[in-house]
């Protein structure tokens, strides 16, 4: 990798210090020219870069002086606000400066417009656009990007704690630093009754896998970027597979399935008070107190003025469209929405992105309805105030709402699915294949898989401005599972062939312990893994381990740990960069419950024909680990069935239970979910 390319990520350490100040471990100093200096430091220009460069013991990185593209509206974000994927202005000009970074003749030309803009543009803004392009630029991809987290740990990290670490590291020489504690507990107590589930929302894994989805996938940016296969789709199947796992956890809890936000006039019950202060603007993130309603939107800061009507008209046109099976293009022609990209449309008009059909008519359902939730607490701005967590796609997670809006956005997609044709037996079954047996190894008992808290360590030391160098550490609690193999046998009567595994689980009974019906089971499946396998003639034993989850992506691409994980070769990092980009690997599985035997799930496997499943595309090198929830770098998404198949569809005539729903191919274990209750201590490092 060359040394410019090496330079470009020294851009996302300590995002609020000047781009002249020493970056990097190595301790080095970017040479700028005078007059990239912000317009306020240009006067001490001089004295400022003489200071730094003094300090260099890296050495002085050289920018050249290139000309630079009007950044126009780009600086209307001032840089101590925050800045949300959500809010129409903040898109379009985040788009702009993606396309900026994008158009950039070499890396070196990226490395100069980088190093203007970084301090003249919102910090999160520049962190985005940046991201998206390296990503996205064929002359960038085997960069190293860090993560999120460990440039602004404001965004995932109680207030109380970033002040300990900035205390510590004023205070306490580096090797003598010990980790702070994130209480488990820290944003609410057990009054409130969703707070036992903060252990999902307040995941970092899973606020970081949200972030980076909408860094592969911006809907806002060159077509080339957003046009990516089946995005609509795959917006789609990632919240409704991020659904069917939170309402699992419920029912882990004890608590009953979300219930969708319909009434959007309706008070909200629910409170949320997320303890977060961003970094960049000083501000807390405001809470949203009980029983607040919904509306109207007159925010002119922020060029949003929007009415609740205008939702409920965007709505009752997307149902309108989903009825009658077609949309109205610009040009009043229309087009039928198709079984298999009818989904696909639907996708990209309901989150909206560019590749809306008719944004003018269809609107922006989903984005502003975050926007609304997120202004709920101050909607005219005569507050000051700025959005909360549910307005910013890196905090989103964390908000009980975001659940309640997601439960209606996959209400409107389920309407679409409910229309479609049934699978019928032959299109489910895979004649002369047999799923004889289902087993989960895991420990001593059979078919358990057994959960527990594990703490782990995170270094925020990279996003923390003005303080001496040096690592610091803070240790959070996450769920965490025993490792596992699956142990299926499978009878093929025919001659050698190939098939595609899909294994997916549910609980085995509803909120009130009743048995399913399917229809209402069927949302409740979560995908655990799919892959290819080779089935030679008779009996065959496939042993998968839940490590190689479709799904997933290792705890050490989750939190982009580049200085111990770091891979070797520009193939490697390019895939690397790409997997960070899946569901965390430690929140594969659902907690469970202390009790015994445990919670009582159903695993299901099925073999489907490859030949109806598989794609003719070239894969070597090529990131696929968590290809169910993100697709597969510039390549088709590599299963041609519907996502969520065989579970995407009301079920044929005459089913009301899975045993019923099953063919000769598929096959359910009772399988259960041990919670230990026990915490893990971290591995020590030396």
């Amino acid at each position: 990798m060359s040394s410019a390319k090496r330079n470009l990520v020294k851009l996302f350490d300590r995002p609020k210090e000047l781009v002249v100040m020493p970056k990097g471990d190595d301790n080095t100093v970017f040479d700028v020219p005078k007059e990239y200096l912000p317009e306020k430091y240009k006067n001490v220009g001089n004295q400022i870069v003489s200071r730094f460069g003094e300090e260099a013991s890296g050495g002085k990185i050289p920018v050249t002086t290139i000309s630079i593209p009007p950044l126009g509206e780009i600086l209307e974000l001032r840089r101590d606000d925050n800045f949300s994927l959500f809010i129409p202005k903040h898109r379009k000009i985040a788009g702009q400066l993606i396309n900026i970074y994008l158009g950039m003749r070499s890396v070196d030309d990226l490395l100069s417009v980088a190093v203007y803009t970084r301090d003249r543009v919102n910090p999160y803004l520049f962190n985005y656009a940046l991201s998206v392009a390296l990503l996205h630029r064929s002359d960038t991809k085997n960069i190293d990007l860090p993560s999120f987290i460990r440039s602004f740990p404001d965004k995932y990290v109680d207030s109380k704690i970033t002040s300990q670490a900035r205390e510590e590291a004023n205070l306490v020489p580096t090797g003598s630093r010990t980790p702070i504690e994130i209480p488990k507990d820290f944003t609410a107590s057990n009054l409130e009754p969703e707070h036992v589930l903060a252990y999902f929302r307040e995941d970092l894994g899973i606020n970081l896998h949200h972030w980076h989805w909408h860094l592969v996938y911006p809907f806002e940016a060159a077509l080339e970027v957003v046009n990516k296969n089946r995005r609509g789709e795959l917006f789609y199947y990632m919240h409704q597979q991020i659904m069917a796992r939170y309402n699992f956890e419920r029912l882990c809890t004890g608590l009953k399935r979300v219930e969708r936000f319909i009434d959007w006039r309706k008070a909200i019950p629910e409170a949320y008070f997320p303890k977060l202060d961003s970094a960049v603007s000083s501000r807390s993130y405001p809470a949203r107190v009980a029983n607040q309603k919904l509306s109207n939107l007159k925010r002119e800061l922020d060029q949003i003025v929007q009415d609740v009507d205008d939702l409920e008209r965007w709505r009752d046109r997307i149902l309108e469209c989903i009825h009658s099976r077609r949309v109205t293009n610009p040009d009043g022609t229309t087009t039928e929405l198709t079984e298999f990209e009818g989904i696909d449309v639907l996708g990209n008009m309901i989150e909206s992105s560019i590749l809306s059909p008719n944004r003018d008519l269809y609107g922006d359902l989903h984005n502003m309805g975050h926007v609304f939730l997120s202004y709920i607490h101050d909607p005219d701005h005569r507050h000051l105030e700025s959005f909360g967590v549910i307005g910013d796609s890196a905090t989103a997670m964390r908000d009980p709402i975001f659940y309640r809006w997601h439960a209606y956005i996959d209400y409107i997609f389920q309407q679409f699915k409910s229309i479609l044709p049934r699978y019928t037996s032959e299109q489910l079954n895979y004649p002369g294949v047999t799923v004889e047996s289902i087993n989960v190894e895991s420990g001593k008992a059979r078919n358990t898989f057994n959960t527990f808290w594990q703490e782990s360590d995170v270094d925020l030391s990279r996003g923390m401005d003005f303080q001496p160098r040096g690592a610091v550490f803070v240790r959070f609690t996450h769920l965490n599972h025993q490792p596992f193999n699956y142990r299926i046998t499978v009878n093929n009567s025919g001659k050698a062939r190939q098939g595609t595994c899909r294994i997916f689980m549910a609980p085995k009974f509803d909120e009130r312990g009743n048995p399913w019906l399917f229809k209402d089971q069927r949302h409740m499946f979560i995908e655990l893994d799919r892959f290819r396998v080779d089935l030679k003639q008779g009996q065959n034993t496939i042993i998968r381990a839940s490590t190689q989850s479709s799904v997933t992506i290792p705890f050490e691409r989750t939190f982009r740990d580049l200085d111990t994980n770091r891979p070797e070769g520009g193939g490697n990092l390019e895939q690397f960069n790409f997997c960070g980009c899946g569901w965390p690997q430690h929140m594969l599985i659902p907690k469970g419950n202390t009790e015994n035997p445990g919670f009582r799930c159903e695993l299901f496997v099925m073999i489907s024909n490859y030949a109806d499943d598989g794609v003719n595309q070239d894969l070597t090198g090529i990131c696929n680990d968590a290809d169910s929830f993100c697709g597969v770098k510039d390549r088709l998404y590599p299963d041609r069935r519907s996502m969520g198949f065989p579970f995407d569809r009301e079920p044929r005539q005459g089913v009301d239970t899975l045993q019923q729903f099953l063919t000769p191919n598929m096959r359910f274990q009772d399988v259960v979910i041990k919670f230990s209750g026990k915490t893990l201590r971290p591995r020590q490092t030396t």
